[in-house]
């Protein structure tokens, strides 16, 4: 085959013709052109050639594997299809996953020391000695794994693989287990909650509501798009954001100062951080139970999305009756002094 196509769209002919023929040397090139010819790239290119790299993946290289992928979560935050890119890019990050988990248990058992921090070349030769190249090849992309994968993961199509989600939580708390290291915009991509009940119980006014999550990176974002619900939709008394401020926790891009408008507290009375996920909130009697005290302190941070990539929404479905409310506050422990917790 001669490599005479000019562009995008003809190096994700080349890589795919290439790597089907498992041609290491035609291969190569054929990547090299890819990282070449990417950002010149034009939409149709990056529509068709998105899903064509992810259905190859498996067969390519280890090495450059990873930046093949990577480059497919780009094509998908340009447009293309992220439920027809994932399966590949999924299967690659369990691939990366159990290798470095493999790797991790080996460096340990090899007289451990300071884990080798990827650098987005090629792994040393002490950490292929003392682990095999796969194992190293899979601790050293597992970044840029996280980065593909996030890509597919903005999209509710791709995360309702609830099954593979769950395995890869699994096989990501163990590589941080055993090596220590923190893959925090995975492990918060697979914890997103979509189309989730939240009670909500508003203490100091003895009123509940029902909403419903979708796409929320984090506790900061709920935060505020809680009190635009509540507050900002006249329900309860206290701070509510400015329009800006919920709409860059939605879909609007950019950061916007914001104030806390509630301490996020457990059902046992424990405080639910901000830095922390929805998922960190209990799931009593088949849903999230969530109560809503007034701020112990002032806290502001920058109002935005954790995930920019994903839109997010907390849509508050209909207060709750006197009866659900007290049926609801059965579950809830006496409020605690706040301020004794008020550190972070």
């Amino acid at each position: 085959m001669i490599f005479g196509k000019a562009g995008f769209g003809g190096a994700v002919a080349d890589f795919e013709a290439a790597v089907t023929a498992q041609d290491a040397k035609r291969s190569g090139k054929a990547f090299v052109r890819l990282q070449e010819t990417f950002g010149q790239a034009r939409e149709p290119e990056l529509l068709d050639g998105g899903p064509r790299l992810a259905a190859v993946l498996e067969q390519a290289p280890p090495g450059p594997r990873a930046v093949v992928a990577v480059l497919v979560g780009a094509c998908v935050e340009r447009g293309a299809d992220a439920e027809r890119c994932a399966p590949g890019v999924l299967a690659g990050l369990r691939w990366a996953l159990e290798q470095a988990l493999v790797f991790s248990d080996a460096w340990v058992a090899s007289g451990g020391g300071a884990f080798p921090v990827p650098d987005g070349g090629e792994p040393g030769p002490e950490a292929v000695e003392r682990a095999g190249f796969d194992a190293a090849v899979g601790w050293w992309t597992l970044p840029q794994w996280e980065m593909a994968a996030v890509a597919m993961l903005n999209h509710p199509g791709v995360r309702r693989a609830v099954g593979f989600r769950s395995e890869a939580l699994r096989l990501l708390g163990a590589v941080e287990r055993a090596s220590g290291a923190e893959l925090k915009s995975l492990a918060y991509a697979l914890l997103v909650l979509d189309d989730e009940p939240l009670v909500a119980l508003h203490r100091a006014s003895g009123t509940g509501y029902l909403l419903r999550l979708s796409g929320i990176g984090d506790n900061f974002q709920l935060h505020t798009l809680l009190a635009d619900a509540l507050i900002g939709g006249g329900h309860v008394e206290g701070h509510a954001p400015s329009a800006q401020e919920a709409a860059v926790c939605r879909e609007t891009p950019g950061q916007v100062d914001t104030v806390g408008s509630f301490d996020l507290v457990a059902p046992d009375g424990e405080l639910i951080w901000n830095e922390g996920a929805p998922a960190d909130i209990p799931v009593v009697d088949g849903v999230r139970l969530l109560v809503l005290d007034e701020p112990s302190y002032r806290r502001s941070w920058p109002a935005g999305r954790f995930f920019p990539g994903m839109r997010g929404d907390a849509l508050l479905e209909r207060p709750l009756d006197p009866e659900e409310t007290e049926r609801w506050y059965a579950h809830v422990s006496p409020a605690k002094d706040a301020t004794e917790d008020a550190t972070g």
